[in-house]
């Protein structure tokens, strides 16, 4: 099978809701999860295999500062509370054979970039945070 390179997807079309606001000045997301294995020597085998023990969900969000999106999270860490929230990615190119969204459960974020600037430049700041869960809304499938 042969695919036409329009049909690669581009950033330009995603988009980012956090706890059910769309941040239209998003210009950069990404969602992972990273799995912790242990060696495991198996009896009559040389080659030591691995098992995956847990998987831990990170994940950053890149925006053009716009507003003060985050001014308040640290406020409410400050007092004790870690406030989750839900987050929808989606990428939908036009070109594309379709579109993909996806929900991350649980989210913390994990920092709170209060003030980042410099002179003779636009401002973008990086949200960093963790998840526990994530649900496929929506996915590209081979036709």
């Amino acid at each position: 099978m042969s695919i036409a390179a329009n049909r690669v997807m581009s950033g330009t079309w995603g988009q980012v809701w956090v706890a059910s606001e769309l941040w239209a000045e998003v210009s950069a997301f990404q969602a992972k999860f990273t799995y912790t294995k242990e060696d495991q020597q198996m009896a009559g085998q040389m080659a030591v295999d691995t098992k995956i023990v847990n998987a831990k969900g990170t994940g950053s969000i890149t925006i053009k500062k716009v507003f003060s999106r985050t001014a308040n999270h640290s406020n409410q860490v400050l007092k004790g509370i870690d406030e989750r929230l839900t987050i929808v990615g989606k990428l939908a190119d036009p070109d594309a054979y379709g579109a993909e969204r996806v929900a991350f459960y649980n989210v913390s974020l994990d920092e709170e970039a209060i003030m980042d600037w410099k002179a003779g430049g636009t401002t973008e700041i990086t949200i960093p945070f963790t998840f526990t869960d994530r649900e496929w809304l929506q996915e590209v499938q081979p036709t």
